[in-house]
C-alpha cells in the first residue's frame, strides 16, 4: 500500500462523514490521534465538541435547533485506563463496559451493526491505542453489505507495532452521493508529518471541506509518560 499524504488524503473527497486517524509522530514520542465529523443537513452541522472527563462529547451548538440527537449525540472518545477508545457513535460506551469486563476490542463490536438511518447505513468505525505493554492499535469497520440491511460486515486491523511517522485513516464515506457509498477496503496508509500539534490539527482542519466541517478533535499522547495534549476546533463558536 502506497503511503498517502495526509491533508490531500482528507481533502480528496468533499464528505468523508467522520474520520478517525490514528499514529506515531515522526520523532516517535507520541501517539497521534485525530478525530472529525462533517455535516450536510442542519442538524448535523448544529454540533461542536466539549471536553468530559478525560474524552470529549458532542453537543448541540443551539438546543432549540435540535432534531433528532439519536446518532449525532454522543461521547467520541473515552480513556479506560491505558487505553483510549475513539469511535462515530455510541459504541464508545459499548467498547469501554464491554473491556471493563475482560472482552477485546474485537469482542465488544460484535454486539453492534452499522448505524440505522437507510438508505446510507452508515459505518460504525472505531479505534482504540493501547499503550499498557507497548503502544500498539486497532481500528475496526462495521457496515452494510453493499447496502444490503440484512448482513453486517465487520473488519478489524490490528497495528502491532506502529512506524514511527506513519499513521491510518478511516472514515465513514468514500465520497459524496445519495445514497453516501460507504467506505470500503484497509484503512488508508498515511504520513504522520510533524511533530506538533497545533501544525496537526491544522493541517487536518484546513484539509477539510470548507462548507461541510463541523467539528475536530486532536490528541498526542506520549507514548513513555501517558501525558496528553488535546485541541478542540468548532466551526460554531
Amino acid at each position: 500500500m502506497d503511503k498517502k499524504q495526509l491533508g490531500q488524503e482528507i481533502g480528496a473527497t468533499s464528505y468523508p462523514g467522520r474520520g478517525i486517524v490514528v499514529g506515531k509522530t515522526p520523532d516517535g514520542k507520541k501517539a497521534a490521534i485525530a478525530y472529525f465529523i462533517m455535516g450536510r443537513s442542519e442538524n448535523s452541522r448544529n454540533r461542536v465538541f466539549v471536553t468530559e472527563g478525560e474524552g470529549i462529547r458532542t453537543e448541540a451548538f443551539d438546543p432549540k435547533k435540535l432534531e433528532d440527537p439519536s446518532l449525532i449525540i454522543y461521547a467520541p472518545v473515552r480513556v479506560r485506563g491505558t487505553d483510549t477508545i475513539v469511535t462515530n457513535g455510541d459504541q464508545t460506551d459499548t467498547i469501554y463496559d464491554l473491556m471493563a469486563q475482560g472482552k477485546t476490542f474485537e469482542e465488544s463490536l460484535r454486539t453492534r451493526q452499522f448505524e440505522p438511518d437507510g438508505p446510507n447505513f452508515t459505518p460504525r468505525i472505531s479505534a482504540c491505542l493501547h499503550f499498557a505493554d507497548k503502544f500498539n492499535y486497532e481500528i475496526s469497520i462495521l457496515k452494510s453489505n453493499r447496502g444490503d440491511a440484512s448482513c453486517c460486515n465487520r473488519y478489524t486491523f490490528s497495528y502491532d507495532t506502529p512506524i514511527t511517522g506513519e499513521g491510518h485513516f478511516i472514515h465513514t464515506y468514500m465520497q459524496d452521493g445519495n445514497p453516501l457509498p460507504s467506505f470500503e477496503g484497509e484503512p488508508t496508509l498515511v504520513e504522520i508529518p510533524t511533530n506538533d500539534l497545533d501544525e496537526f490539527t491544522e493541517l487536518v482542519w484546513n484539509s477539510l471541506n470548507e462548507d461541510n466541517k463541523v467539528s475536530l478533535f486532536t490528541r498526542f499522547i506520549d507514548i513513555e509518560t501517558g501525558a496528553k495534549e488535546t485541541k478542540i476546533v468548532n466551526k460554531n463558536q
